[in-house]
């Protein structure tokens, strides 16, 4: 999508081009190379154009090539640039008012067939975001976890539906919340050694998750997130980080590279445990028939 809108020495990032609200801790002080400044100092003062641009415009505006850009992003911790750029437009997005989500995303020739290839591009992003280990370790901590409470709000209350609906079939010890409140603090007041808290939480981070997450992980529970931004709180109290693309085309975040994430972390957890998820799918599949569920 589009806005309307060589290296020698180096030197501790100058303070004041990060000093952004907007960017919070995405770009952290490390030391940078005369070129690799003028990259972060480009992406500080201009969050529309570092959300949208593409390499080669960035590169421009900062006076170096493309792939002093990319080094510029690994050199910030991240993969490469569109990594680096969907933390920042992740950033960017919060900014903004709902209001505003709207005009920056503008008009839709088929909504139907932009949302589609929208979600193909978050699709294609989070593979990128995420590597095997990574995953495999989430799916390690899930398939020996004593008790699995998932918690979302909200649109982000789909993926961990789908979480607690599945990984029940499949006989996990698994639990939903997504009530928050009082209800979110009695799911979470258990949570110890063994136990999984799994959190899906993109675009504004809601302060009670947040918090939820942070207990969770003090009181010796494994903390699994899956989250749009790589650095924050959220990040912060994961054992496990998963990143995902969640822009949408309108004034909403898409869940559909959170639910692919989900489904990815399920068949991890079958395959882990076959012949108990198997039995249990096959127990579930019968009292669908004893309480005659379905037509068929």
């Amino acid at each position: 999508m589009t806005t309307k809108h060589e290296e020698a020495g180096t030197a501790p990032m100058a303070r004041e081009a990060v000093d952004h609200a907007w960017l919070g801790d995405a770009l952290p002080e490390v030391a940078l190379s005369k070129s690799q400044a003028r990259v972060v100092e480009v992406i500080a003062r201009n969050p529309q154009l570092s959300s949208y641009a593409d390499i080669a415009e960035i590169a421009q505006r900062s006076d170096v090539n493309n792939s002093t850009v990319v080094r510029t992003a690994q050199r910030l911790g991240y993969r490469g640039w569109p990594d680096l750029q969907r933390e920042l437009r992740s950033r960017y997005l919060v900014m903004i008012s709902t209001e505003d989500t709207l005009l920056e995303h503008g008009e839709h020739r088929s909504p139907l067939h932009d949302a589609l290839n929208h979600d193909i591009d978050n699709l294609r992003l989070t593979l990128e975001s995420n590597n095997a280990d990574d995953v495999e370790a989430a799916i390690a901590a899930l398939a020996a976890a004593k008790s699995i409470t998932a918690v979302g709000i909200g649109s982000f209350a789909g993926p961990a539906s789908v979480m607690a609906h599945l990984g029940s079939t499949m006989g996990y010890p698994i639990t939903l919340e997504n009530r928050g409140g009082v209800h979110l603090a009695s799911a979470a007041n258990s949570l110890g050694p063994g136990d999984v808290l799994v959190v899906v939480n993109m675009w504004r981070s809601v302060q009670q998750i947040i918090v939820t997450a942070e207990a969770a992980k003090q009181a010796g529970a494994t903390v699994v997130a899956i989250s749009d931004m790589r650095r924050g709180r959220l990040a912060a109290a994961a054992d496990h980080l998963l990143i995902v693309a969640s822009e949408g085309i309108s004034f909403f975040q898409s869940v559909t590279a959170a639910n692919s994430m989900v489904y990815g972390l399920l068949a991890g957890m079958e395959a882990a445990h076959p012949d108990r998820s198997r039995a249990a799918i096959r127990r579930t599949q019968q009292l669908w028939k004893d309480l005659d569920i379905y037509l068929d």
